[in-house]
């Protein structure tokens, strides 16, 4: 879907900018793109995307979270202040870079 919205965005401002129509023709998408955004049915589809992004969002940071990457982020974060994130992340790095199986 996304897909086929950015196609048609750029398909309707290569048609503005090669247009020898100009700006009369220019006003009449911008209208006609203005009456579809704001159609009820859009805007519905619109808040239901937005709803399930935002879901979609708290249910990769709880995942996340509650994983082992997210134990060592968290740990890491709290122990930034004490200056030891460094060390921490080296060794990680190290460790993974030897190819050692988890």
């Amino acid at each position: 879907m996304r897909g086929k919205l950015m196609f048609i965005t750029g398909l309707a401002a290569g048609f503005v900018l090669g247009s020898r129509a100009g700006r009369e023709k220019y006003e009449e998408i911008s209208a006609n793109a203005k009456k579809v955004w704001e159609h009820p049915t859009v805007q519905e589809a619109a808040g239901v995307a937005q709803a399930q992004a935002n879901k979609l969002y708290t249910e990769g940071k709880d995942k996340l979270n509650q994983s082992k990457l997210g134990e060592k982020l968290h740990s890491a974060s709290t122990t930034s202040s004490s200056g030891d994130t460094t060390t921490n992340l080296t060794t990680s790095s190290a460790n993974n870079s030897t190819g050692s199986a988890y």
